[in-house]
């Protein structure tokens, strides 16, 4: 009896299929994507490469409720889903979209919807921005946060970006 292949939802690093169009065509490349956790209480963001797998620092232990009153205590957190891109003059950040999630570290339960993370990450890959949704300390922090990263690619980036961040 021989084993059927499994084609799952892949994340991969590089085009395997070299434009060959056969086996693995659909595998989903998220090379140049990059969660940033904001802590709002800390004014605080850094990059968390766990998020990408639902394992950051924040969510780690923590069981996640789809009713945000059921975490009545939790911790206000900002998952950022940032894409950068290459035109003509350099890097820059092409999609920018970010997600709720709050966490009560003591009752080891949190908040989050899962498919709206899906879904943002989605979107952030299609170059879109979608930050306006987010506090206006947060949107602070990112910007600044994105700039210290790169200032050149900030520079290179849209305006939508800029205002959406800055006002």
């Amino acid at each position: 009896m021989t084993e059927k292949k499994n084609i799952s939802f892949n994340i991969i690093k590089n085009d395997p299929t070299d434009g060959h169009g056969g086996f693995g065509v659909g595998t989903l490349s998220l090379e140049h994507v990059s969660p940033v956790i904001i802590d709002v209480e800390n004014k605080d963001a850094a990059v968390d490469i766990g998020a990408m797998h639902a394992k950051s620092a924040v969510e780690k232990g923590i069981k996640f409720l789809s009713n945000k009153e059921d975490v009545p205590n939790g911790r206000p957190y900002w998952l950022v889903w940032v894409t950068i891109d290459r035109k003509a003059e350099g890097l820059y950040y092409a999609g920018v979209t970010a997600c709720e999630m709050t966490v009560d570290r003591e009752a080891r339960r949190g908040y989050k919807l899962l498919p709206e993370h899906v879904n943002r990450l989605d979107r952030s890959l299609k170059r879109q921005i979608i930050v306006s949704h987010m506090d206006d300390v947060s949107k602070k922090v990112l910007a600044e946060f994105l700039q210290k990263h790169n200032e050149e690619m900030w520079e290179l980036s849209s305006s939508e970006l800029k205002e959406g961040l800055q006002g």
